[in-house]
């Protein structure tokens, strides 16, 4: 039981700061699109990244320094098209009610969903190099695992569903335009990061 709430909060840690993920989830929530697959393809790609650390996946991918290069490049450079997309949203007043328009294809929104987390190379050292370093270190690895995965499970639940509870304060396109402002900010932000990493 140690075991498993060490992995809980290590991997709250991890995972309840502002990035690109957590921004897409946030916007799903809000919009109330599709938020169910995205938050379970979100949880379930966590649990099985960190699983793949715990069995010692990390170890590999840490002594694969093109691969996080090839993933790194290939991220900034979606990063910078969503906000693009995002700043595009926020400046032109006809796309800024987004509760009015119907949902987003689930294809295209699941497909955007799979590119947030598996093009962003700080994904694969959280989970499969750091947390699968850090659960070797407990008694039972799987139980920190299980927190762990327990805790990217709540978070991307309560994040998903719990946006909707801020939709009356985002009725208005002025708050709509700041969302998407932030959310650009916050894209280009991690954009340059990744390539000047």
């Amino acid at each position: 039981m140690g075991s498993a709430l060490a992995g809980f909060g290590f991997s709250l840690g991890l995972i309840v700061a502002i990035g690109a993920q957590n921004a897409f989830v946030l916007r799903q929530g809000l919009r109330r699109e599709h938020v169910g697959p995205v938050v379970v393809i979100c949880a379930a790609a966590d649990a099985t990244l960190m699983s793949a650390g715990i069995a010692g996946l990390g170890v590999v991918v840490a002594g694969a320094p093109a691969v996080l290069t090839v993933v790194r490049w290939a991220g900034a450079a979606f990063l910078f098209g969503y906000a693009v997309l995002a700043a595009r949203r926020a400046l032109r007043p006809a796309a800024l009610t987004p509760l009015d328009h119907p949902p987003a294809a689930l294809r295209a929104t699941l497909l955007a969903c799979l590119a947030f987390t598996f093009l962003n190379p700080h994904v694969y050292l959280d989970t499969v190099v750091l947390l699968g370093t850090v659960a070797h270190q407990h008694e039972d690895r799987w139980a920190f695992g299980a927190g762990a995965a327990a805790a990217s499970l709540l978070w991307f639940a309560a994040l998903g569903f719990g946006a909707r509870r801020l939709a009356p304060l985002l009725a208005r396109p002025a708050a709509w335009r700041v969302v998407d402002a932030a959310i650009a900010v916050v894209m280009a932000a991690l954009a340059v990061s990744l390539v000047s990493a």
